[in-house]
């Protein structure tokens, strides 16, 4: 006895493997696209805290909070990166060392909306009692 064997698909499994890759592909790729987005947010946020601190030490180590240089960029390594800070006397100042505070701000643009990382740091003030 002789049986008949058929090989392949039949059509009516490949229509529907074929509507299985049409509703998950779609869903996959999004997923992919969102995670790289994510990923892209991230690094872009970990070199502005880096550039900030980085920023913020150089400012405290030259002194040059006292003198206005509040605001520039990063250019040419970091055209992308814009910085400002902002002096205020510290309000908790319970020590009588005439506290100040940085605030440092790094901005950037990304998808069309302003992104910043701020960081902050106490120093002594140079006002002499």
């Amino acid at each position: 006895m002789k049986m008949n064997t058929r090989k392949g698909f039949t059509l009516i499994e490949v229509l529907a493997a074929l509507l299985l890759i049409a509703i998950v592909l779609p869903v996959v790729m999004q997923g992919l696209s969102l995670a790289s987005a994510a990923a892209g947010s991230a690094r872009r946020r970990t070199e502005a805290a880096g550039l900030a601190e980085s920023k913020l030490n150089e400012l405290v180590a030259t002194g040059s909070w006292q003198t206005g240089n509040v605001s520039g960029d990063f250019a040419p390594d970091w055209p992308e990166y814009r910085w400002e800070a902002a002096l205020s006397t510290y309000s908790s100042d319970s020590s009588g060392q005439s506290l100040e505070e940085i605030d440092l701000r790094v901005m950037w643009t990304q998808r069309g909306r302003e992104e910043s990382v701020a960081l902050s740091t106490l120093v002594r003030g140079t006002t002499s009692e």
